[in-house]
């Protein structure tokens, strides 16, 4: 039975063999404990995507949507945005080196700053699951062709290299490569599913943090003493 084979191939084999299986097992709980978490929260991170922008844009203030994003954002995917754009738009030091810069070009680096770091949230653990998909295959062959080195080396000692001896071992070596691809295959389909996800998710902030740019950049519409209205920051 395959079961039998397993278990007498691991219960025959050397240390190299089990080191091989227990970095195997490791890999694959690793992998799908990152990707049980990871998609929980892109999870939840993409259905409060749209109300919780909705609700920000409904505030009256700035200040107010902040605190209605911060109470609906829960994963905290848009809500450094929203919080650095209210921290510049409220400094305004006069006289100061920063009040020289352009306020178009502080807003657009405040952005940048708190768009990468909700990117690199997003993306954290795409490089384990990446990893894991592309050095399976090769751990579970390392496996293989030291088990069918260990098997070779068994037999030709014993003086019986007779087919029936040869296949047996050989055929038992090969299920580290089995194992290696059932560790690889899950981890690169969690990396493609996830990584799309957050693709998604990307473009959403790439839009809000466009749109709230243009707010705080925008001139403030205001009238004159004689009534004409002007635009004013």
């Amino acid at each position: 039975m395959a079961g039998t084979g397993i278990l007498h191939y691991l219960q025959t084999s050397d240390a190299i063999t089990h080191a091989v299986a227990y970095v195997l097992l490791a890999m694959s709980i690793a992998s799908w404990c990152f990707l049980i978490v990871k998609s929980w929260i892109l999870s939840r991170a993409k259905r409060q995507a749209a109300p919780a922008i909705a609700r920000f844009w409904q505030a009256s203030t700035l200040s107010d949507g902040v605190a209605e994003l911060r109470r609906a954002d829960t994963e905290r995917v848009f809500t450094p945005l929203a919080e650095a754009a209210l921290q510049v738009s409220e400094v305004d030091i006069p006289g100061a080196l920063l009040a020289r810069v352009d306020r178009s070009e502080r807003v657009l680096r405040a952005l940048r700053q708190a768009l990468n770091a909700s990117q690199r949230r997003l993306e954290f653990g795409q490089v384990l699951l990446a990893s894991v998909g592309s050095t399976a295959p090769f751990v579970g062959l390392l496996g293989t062709v030291w088990g069918i080195y260990h098997a070779l080396g068994s037999i030709a000692a014993s003086g019986q290299a007779m087919i029936e001896n040869v296949a047996g071992p050989v055929g038992e070596a090969l299920i580290m490569t089995a194992f290696g691809l059932v560790v690889a295959i899950p981890a690169v389909l969690a990396y493609n599913v996830l990584g799309r996800m957050v693709r998604q998710l990307s473009e959403e902030l790439d839009g809000f943090a466009h749109d709230l740019h243009a707010y705080v950049c925008a001139p403030v519409p205001t009238r004159t003493p004689e009534g004409v209205l002007a635009q004013t920051r």
